[in-house]
């Protein structure tokens, strides 16, 4: 095979690891939440042990990004396409950090604490999932009018967000004793919004591949 030819297909071949790295937390995601409604420790449980798998699918994307790097020798968008890359894993592994800290929290409130877990965190949930399976398509055709739908996404979670913090405190004002549950259910709804952010870091990332320009989508 000549030379450019394996390295597209190396580029295809890392591509679709990213795309399955994104997606396993994606799910590392939804599970946390499932854990957190259900008071699931041993999902939860799960979900921590799972994210050392996802930083070791993150080293192995990296060192062979690298070793692209060093073997090819790239230039212009081929180097871009390596570089952005990195940065995707890279945010795609904090994403899942992020579940993995929802877990936590689950763990922290333990079984049978007899709370009821605000209903939106399900919502913001499933809005950053959203937007996590936009990014994936983007970064997979290199769209960047996909990319750019992140930015009212991202508004959208943004704005549940306040909502759901605002609803809690009130809550702690009339009942301080619930002041472990409203710590938890801040950290996790603070854990789907950092998630989204890292999203749209994704975005921004797609939008400098294909134009060779910084872009906020934030």
């Amino acid at each position: 095979m000549a030379g450019r030819e394996q390295f597209e297909t190396d580029l295809t071949h890392m591509k679709e690891a990213i795309i399955a790295l994104s997606k396993s937390a994606e799910d590392a995601l939804y599970k946390a939440i499932d854990a957190l409604f259900n008071q699931d420790l041993d999902l939860a449980n799960n979900v921590i042990s799972h994210d050392n798998l996802i930083d070791e699918q993150e080293h192995t994307i990296n060192d062979q990004t690298i070793l692209l790097m060093a073997k090819q020798q790239p230039v212009a968008t081929d180097l871009r396409r390596l570089v952005i890359s990195l940065q995707i894993t890279a945010d795609i592994e904090r994403m899942a950090d992020n579940a993995k800290n929802i877990a936590k929290s689950t763990l922290h409130l333990g079984e049978d604490h007899r709370l009821i877990i605000h209903p939106r965190i399900k919502e913001m949930r499933d809005m950053a999932m959203n937007m996590n399976q936009t990014a994936i398509k983007a970064f997979q055709y290199e769209d960047i009018s996909i990319a750019g739908k992140l930015s009212d996404m991202d508004n959208e979670v943004d704005r549940l967000y306040e909502t759901i913090i605002h609803d809690i405190l009130n809550e702690t004002a009339t009942n301080p004793e619930k002041i472990q549950y409203v710590m938890q259910m801040a950290f996790s709804a603070r854990y789907i919004e950092r998630f989204a952010d890292h999203i749209t870091n994704i975005g921004e990332s797609i939008l400098y591949l294909v134009k060779g320009k910084s872009y906020k989508l934030n």
